[in-house]
């Protein structure tokens, strides 16, 4: 060690001997000398204090990019779900620096993140009154992005914000389903209008309304926005707040176990996660990190990281046999070109057929797709794009309800996955009951974008407060998935 310590100072050189001269130049040389020698020891000195015990100073390398060795809360994926948790934490902490929260995400690149591949919508037409809250709550969080989310020295956040509402097309068969939706969504606060076919036709003239019974249109905090900016200025306040970001995989927890009797006869062992396994990218190097709190915002891969503790892969007969219900379901999105198309007053289209449609900027540009059948579920292991699903089931439906699409021509198209509950297709938020430090907050099948700040408001709650504070989603709870009493949502797309 000594050797290397010395050998990082630099070399001493020996002066050439003085000339007799008493020229200013050659004094200007010895002052200079004497000078560069004072610098040499004062490196030694400090490289020396460097090396002393009690300091942190190593003789190995660090590998750069790994976690701490201990936080308090660690969140498990860094999108926007998991973003949105770590800048919660951080604005309800009651000290500051109070509480270390660390976020890791496993695909530096958020090439295939969920957030950033989908399509931005955001609406408060579902079924369900914790949903209608929960996209109301974070629609106002959204229109006061920079209240909240602006950071001192950096430029405003612009979510680029379209507020053109979202258009839900119902048939005969179907409608009674939206007036009882349309009552809901009233009574909760949400501004919705129905609209019979012929106010339809009257208010969007290139809609073909054949087949359609009724229609429902937000109008106020329903659109779409730019699901990158959302989740760059959550990262980025969260940090700037204290958060720690990690990439790298989490391959594994260390815990600790006990057996607890549930009903007479029937034990279960419940888990306590005391250390999370943190691999780093491109490397066979893990860091483990202590904590207290684990937060699953895995996504897609939430299903994964539960069955590292076990969960559902017990007895079929006991609660640890029950699985987590959130797998990836894959989704395309294609990237559609029509000039003769319909104009800024477009609303973001959700067709009884299943097709879906909303603008994309300007010069005629659209997204569009829709949900395969259950039977038609693409594969998972890649996320390559379908086009025989575009030309053989969206693009008929697209067309026959706005004829102005029969002439396209699809200019780009990507794939991503939904984190899609087998359940009951809703958001799956809270504690597990077999690992009391893991809070669950995925599953959402669609719409955890739109909802994600008020989500995140609900688990920081959950974690410090020790219940919510702001909107009540028990409704939410792991407990229905064990007592086999799902919440349908009617409104999924």
């Amino acid at each position: 060690m000594w050797r290397k310590l010395f050998a990082s100072v630099p070399a001493f050189r020996a002066p050439k001997a003085p000339c007799r001269s008493f020229k200013s130049s050659s004094r200007r040389a010895e002052k200079d000398f004497f000078k560069d020698l004072e610098a040499q020891f004062r490196a030694f000195r400090e490289k020396a204090a460097a090396a002393m015990p009690g300091s942190d100073w190593s003789p190995f390398e660090l590998t750069p990019g790994l976690p701490p060795e201990r936080a308090d809360v660690v969140i498990i994926g860094g999108g926007v779900m998991g973003w949105s948790i770590a800048y919660w934490l951080k604005r309800k902490e009651r000290v500051r620096d109070g509480l270390r929260v660390l976020v890791v995400e496993k695909d530096p690149t958020y090439s295939q993140a969920s957030t950033v591949l989908s399509c931005g919508g955001i609406r408060q037409q579902f079924s369900l009154k914790e949903n209608i809250l929960l996209s109301m709550t974070s629609a106002d969080f959204l229109k006061n992005i920079n209240n909240h989310l602006w950071v001192v020295n950096e430029d405003p956040v612009d979510l680029q914000f379209n507020h053109s509402g979202y258009l839900f097309l119902a048939s005969e068969k179907s409608a009674h389903i939206m007036e009882e939706n349309y009552r809901t969504q009233r009574s909760a606060g949400a501004k919705v209008a129905l609209l019979s076919p012929s106010q339809l036709k009257e208010r969007f003239p290139w809609i073909n309304t054949e087949g359609v019974a009724l229609a429902s249109l937000g109008l106020e905090n329903e659109g779409w926005f730019d699901p990158w900016s959302l989740l760059n200025a959550l990262r980025r306040k969260a940090v700037s707040m204290g958060v720690y970001q990690c990439f790298g995989e989490v391959t594994g927890f260390r815990s600790s176990s006990n057996v607890a009797e549930i009903t007479d006869g029937d034990f279960v062992n419940v888990k306590r996660i005391k250390y999370v396994n943190v691999q780093m990218p491109n490397s066979l190097e893990y860091q483990p990190v202590e904590t207290a709190v684990v937060v699953n915002a895995a996504g897609a891969n939430s299903g994964k990281i539960a069955a590292m503790l076990g969960i559902g892969l017990g007895p079929k007969e006991s609660m640890s046999g029950i699985p987590f219900p959130v797998e990836p379901r894959k989704r395309f999105v294609y990237v559609v070109h029509c000039p003769d198309g319909p104009g800024l007053d477009t609303p973001f289209l959700i067709d009884y057929s299943g097709v879906y449609l909303r603008r994309e900027g300007l010069g005629g540009n659209y997204l569009t797709g829709m949900s395969p059948e259950e039977a038609e579920e693409p594969d998972i292991s890649n996320l390559d794009v379908d086009h025989e699903f575009f030309q053989e089931k969206v693009w008929p439906r697209l067309a026959h309800r706005i004829p102005a699409f029969e002439q396209l021509k699809v200019s780009s198209s990507w794939a991503g996955f939904y984190d899609y509950n087998t359940f009951d297709q809703n958001g799956i938020i809270g504690l597990h009951p077999l690992v009391p430090n893991m809070y669950f907050a995925t599953g959402f099948s669609g719409h955890g974008l739109q909802q994600s700040p008020a989500v995140g408001l609900a688990v920081a709650e959950l974690i410090l407060d020790g219940g919510y504070k702001t909107i009540d989603l028990r409704a939410f709870d792991l407990k229905r998935i064990f007592l086999q009493e799902p919440m349908l949502e009617s409104n999924i797309v």
